[in-house]
């Protein structure tokens, strides 16, 4: 799978967060149960001071590579936090390389996630993201933009 290397603005995101592992499928389930309860108890449509309607899978404080510990976030983007019950992050401005897919949202995610390991980029194992474009009201036809942090 192709990616292009852009260059990003800082982004500022709210929502809420794990700590979990690739380590046996763990991360799965936890980012699983983590989108159901960020999409199915209302808290998406909650978040003030939305700057639009793509919502974002946020990959932060790795404890080393991949293989490690890592927080993993579902977000959205916000001009300003107006939502002090829910956790901030920025998206540090910098290079990124950015994967594009289109299809069924878990399949498109999972290739794409394939494509980055296979892949020999120097990732920063800083701040990685997804982006869910929300372009069509069929999941099976979705925009997914996956940006790694790379040197």
């Amino acid at each position: 799978m192709k990616y292009d290397i852009v260059t990003l603005n800082e982004m500022k995101v709210v929502g809420q967060s794990t700590v979990t592992t690739n380590e046996k499928g763990k991360a799965l389930t936890d980012i699983g149960q983590m989108w159901q309860h960020f999409l199915g108890k209302g808290v998406l449509e909650s978040i003030k001071n939305r700057e639009d309607i793509q919502t974002i899978g946020l990959y932060t404080d790795y404890e080393g590579d991949h293989t490690k510990p890592y927080r993993f976030m579902c977000a959205a983007r916000v001009k300003e936090n107006g939502n002090p019950e829910l956790e901030e992050r920025v998206i540090e401005a910098g290079k990124y390389a950015r994967f594009v897919g289109k299809g069924q949202i878990q399949k498109i995610v999972g290739e794409i996630w394939q494509a980055v390991y296979a892949s020999d980029l120097k990732r920063k194992f800083d701040c990685d993201f997804e982006l869910y474009t929300n372009d069509s009201q069929d999941r099976n036809n979705q925009t997914i933009e996956v940006y790694i942090s790379v040197e």
